[in-house]
């Protein structure tokens, strides 16, 4: 990849806040040649831990020791000791770093004076409304902006002499249902209704508006609300909201441009405060409803309308492509589906990776492993990861392996520069999986319906793991109810299901078959002069005698020391060398001196045509009569007076 190299840590793109500012880091990428990859999760909002960890892996990804510089929105994330981990390894990197809203040494900052900001709001509600009863919707306690905004209320309120009880402050997390709750919680445990809602950004004060109405409350003639980051108007509700105006997308832009001018070796300040304009207008009691005029409705309703064309068209797509992932069967198909289907959301570049241990059966022990998982599985990126789909500017192309902290497949050269490209993790509740790599001009990927496109892709994928483990399981018994654990050849069951046709063919046909029964010799004696263990092992040898020796036939431990050998289609020469195959294999293992005594085994066989109404152990009696017939000579042999 050609041009400066740039990581974005963000969280949440698809809220008004991150998504204005990635617009301003999209065109300045273009602008300066820069190739920005945001890395991106969606946390916080599914109330569901393990989900939330699996969303934080993707920041794990990133090795900034293989990038030229950073761009860094962790007041987006709500999980502050992710955050910090975030900026440790950054500082460990040294390369450069900007950091919005957020001022952080040895960084570069972007910012707004939040205090003053707030404090313009809250005195406007005060010396032109006269409003004396409040109540507050804040962010997280932890994050600096909700912090200094909070602190910019609080000290007009104590300025004029006015005080706020705990209950009219409700912390919330910046997103919309923040704002639903902190209303029902006020109108349930204040005793008199506030005269004005502060709220620590526009989304919260969006919902709070919606909620008053459904209660009945109507703004501003009720209560009053006010916003801040002016991004309400984008929601298109008829009461314009009063809030601060603030340049997101300059944010971005600059964000950009202090990292190529440090790469270039040029001189700037470290910090840039960005002015900021209060707007006051209805929802305040303030100015009037700019839709009263009929052209600026028409012009609304018809924004309205193309946008909700457009969630039709891709919600229809991403449904689909959702239903067909989830009906694959084998991994093949989901590749081949997914390939079919994700074009269809118009990617100019998407890389699948996954990790080399995705389709893991069994839980990998991880050291940074918590208790309070459910159970031991992978969490951490391996070190190489499968592209198992690349496609660029309409080619799919073939990649293999890469190592994942290159992230994209290294090989692939495109002269273009200033791309976005987003980053998003693949995994299921903690499971790391692996990643996905998106960049397109066609559609703007930060809002609901791309968390929706990678929820279902992670979901399905993890519906692909699972039917194979369950095949992997279904095999495994199998080979269980087959396979003696012992020796590793086929028991009794094995044998059963092995020769059944081979069995049923020779009957239909009138063809002869062999059945051969081997029992090893002087076991006993074995086991008690050398130990169990040496006898154990002599039975494994006679396994791989048989292995060595047999080639069509069907063998298996028939119990204990003795085995059974099936030939079908068979005739006296033919057992006669297998018989002879067999013991030049024994005499093998002795002349190899491996064990502390003679390996010896008595066989004996039957050949004989089948017929209707006998199965094939009546054979294995008959054979087992003739193996006892040379066991009993080999004994009057050594002890002719028996």
């Amino acid at each position: 990849m050609s041009g400066y190299r740039i990581a974005v840590i963000i969280e949440e793109i698809g809220q008004s806040y991150q998504s204005a500012i990635l617009d301003g880091i999209s065109s300045a990428a273009v602008e300066f040649g820069l190739n920005v990859l945001a890395f991106t999760s969606f946390s916080g909002d599914m109330n569901n831990a393990r989900h939330d960890i699996g969303e934080f892996n993707i920041f794990s990804l990133p090795d900034f020791n293989d990038f030229d510089g950073a761009i860094l929105l962790t007041n987006t994330i709500y999980y502050k000791p992710v955050g910090n981990i975030i900026l440790e390894r950054i500082k460990k990197a040294g390369i450069p770093a900007v950091s919005i809203d957020k001022d952080v040494p040895s960084f570069y900052y972007i910012g707004i004076d939040n205090k003053t900001a707030m404090r313009k709001i809250t005195e406007h509600m005060i010396n032109i409304h006269g409003f004396r009863r409040f109540a507050y919707i804040s962010g997280p306690p932890g994050n600096t902006e909700s912090s200094d905004r909070l602190a910019g209320f609080s000290t007009v309120l104590e300025e004029n002499r006015l005080t706020l009880t705990e209950d009219a402050i409700y912390y919330g997390d910046f997103r919309a249902p923040t704002g639903k709750l902190a209303v029902e919680h006020f109108l349930d445990t204040l005793p008199e209704l506030p005269e004005a809602i502060i709220c620590a950004n526009d989304v919260m004060a969006a919902s709070a508006i919606t909620t008053l109405a459904s209660h009945g409350y109507n703004v501003p003639d009720d209560i009053a609300v006010t916003g801040f980051d002016n991004t309400y108007n984008s929601h298109n509700y008829q009461v314009e909201l009063t809030s601060v105006e603030r340049p997101l997308g300059l944010s971005g832009r600059l964000a950009c441009k202090m990292l190529y001018n440090h790469l270039r070796g040029l001189s700037q300040e470290r910090s840039v405060i960005l002015n900021m304009s209060t707007c006051f207008t209805e929802s305040c009691g303030c100015g009037h409803n700019a839709l009263s005029d009929l052209s600026e409705l028409k012009k609304l309703n018809y924004r309205n309308y193309s946008n909700f064309e457009s969630i039709q068209t891709y919600m229809s797509v991403l449904n689909r492509i959702s239903t067909q992932l989830l009906a694959c069967n084998t991994f093949d198909e989901y590749i081949a589906t997914l390939k079919r289907t994700a074009i269809e959301i118009h990617p100019d570049e998407f890389y699948f990776c996954l990790c080399d241990n995705w389709n893991s059966e069994e839980a990998v022990e991880s050291p940074t492993n918590t208790e309070k998982t459910a159970e031991k599985v992978p969490i951490t990126y391996t070190d190489e990861v499968i592209v198992n789909i690349a496609y660029v500017n309409g080619e799919f192309i073939d990649c293999g392996k890469i190592r994942a902290k290159d992230i994209i497949p290294p090989d692939i050269k495109t002269d273009d520069k200033g791309k976005l490209y987003f980053v998003t993790p693949i995994h299921f509740g903690e499971r790391c999986l692996g990643y996905m790599v998106i960049r397109s001009t066609k559609l703007a990927l930060q809002n609901i319906m791309f968390q929706s496109f990678c929820i279902s892709i992670s979901n399905s994928l993890e519906n692909i793991r699972k039917l194979m483990c369950l095949e992997y399981a279904v095999d495994r018994l199998g080979k269980l109810y087959t396979l003696d654990t012992f020796s590793g050849v086929y028991n009794r069951n094995g044998f059963v299901l092995e020769t059944s046709a081979l069995y049923e063919k020779c009957t239909e046909n009138h063809l002869d078959i062999m059945l051969m029964f081997i029992d090893l010799d002087g076991l006993k004696e074995i086991n008690d002069t050398y130990g169990h263990n040496t006898g154990d092992q002599a039975i494994c040898h006679i396994a791989n005698v048989l292995r060595e020796s047999c080639s069509n036939e069907v063998f298996c431990r028939f119990g204990g020391d003795e085995f059974i050998v099936f030939g079908a289609d068979y005739n006296k020469e033919d057992a006669n060398k297998l018989t002879k195959k067999i013991n030049a294999n024994i005499e093998k293992i002795n002349k190899s001196g491996v064990n502390p005594f003679a390996l010896s085994v008595s066989t004996g066989f039957i050949i004989a045509t089948p017929k209707e109404g006998k199965d094939i152990f009546y054979f294995v009696t008959e054979a087992d009569k003739q193996m006892y017939k040379e066991k009993k000579k080999k004994k009057l042999s050594r002890n002719p007076k028996e």
